[in-house]
């Protein structure tokens, strides 16, 4: 089983965008591959990845839902091939150890704002003195950037003092918050209607280095 932990102290970095549309992600391609079972687990006590798959059409490739919130043991259903863990603002201690075990690739989603920079860089140290994290893949993901703006500037001078991979760069956009009200992804609709979005999340696709696993394999 391949688990994906997209994690970030600091609330509204954007984690359930990057969540819910990488379930999406993994969904499309389990369906190609026909062998994928994609779990979208929230550990988020405000569970707004599980409101999320409850307003998903019946009818585009199945995303199911993995409770994992309320101090739950965190264990996937027997049977998941790919899963994407949402995690709350906050996570610290115990729990992001117990999550950080189930991973194998972590994606950190940071803003170019000052307060996001902060909040982050806390979240690295502590990281980097947990066991649990060591030989981990941990990407960060730009999220609401504009690429003009001095913010931007500043942020991608900040990425280079971290030593770890800026793998994703996604626009500020409307996009995501209208297909989030109906249980959508990028992935979903017409490609030419969110051309530029699925070009930037190419290099996040590629990074992960997504391939459906063979049956029965978790």
């Amino acid at each position: 089983m391949q688990v994906y932990l997209v994690a970030n102290p600091k609330g509204g970095s954007g984690k359930s965008t990057l969540a819910t549309n990488l379930a999406g992600l993994l969904a499309w391609k389990g369906e190609a591959g026909g062998v994928s079972r994609v779990m979208l687990g929230d550990i988020d006590r405000q569970q707004s990845s599980r409101f999320w798959i409850e307003r998903r059409p019946p009818e585009l490739p199945r995303i199911e839902a993995w409770e994992a919130a309320d101090g739950k043991r965190l264990k996937a259903p027997r049977g998941t091939t790919h899963a994407v863990l949402d995690s709350p603002a906050g996570l610290h201690g115990d729990r992001l150890k117990e999550a950080l075990k189930l991973a194998q690739r972590v994606l950190v989603p940071v803003q170019p704002s000052v307060f996001d920079i902060f909040a982050t860089q806390a979240f690295f140290e502590e990281l980097a003195g947990m066991k649990a994290a060591r030989g981990l893949d941990v990407g960060l993901v730009g999220m609401r950037m504009n690429e003009r703006s001095r913010a931007s500037d500043e942020f991608e001078r900040y990425i280079e003092t971290t030593g770890l991979p800026l793998v994703g760069r996604l626009r500020n956009t409307q996009n995501y918050v209208h297909l989030a009200a109906q249980g959508l992804t990028l992935f979903d609709v017409t490609p030419s209607r969110v051309a530029a979005d699925l070009e930037q999340w190419a290099s996040i696709d590629a990074w992960l280095a997504i391939e459906p696993l063979p049956p029965g394999l978790d």
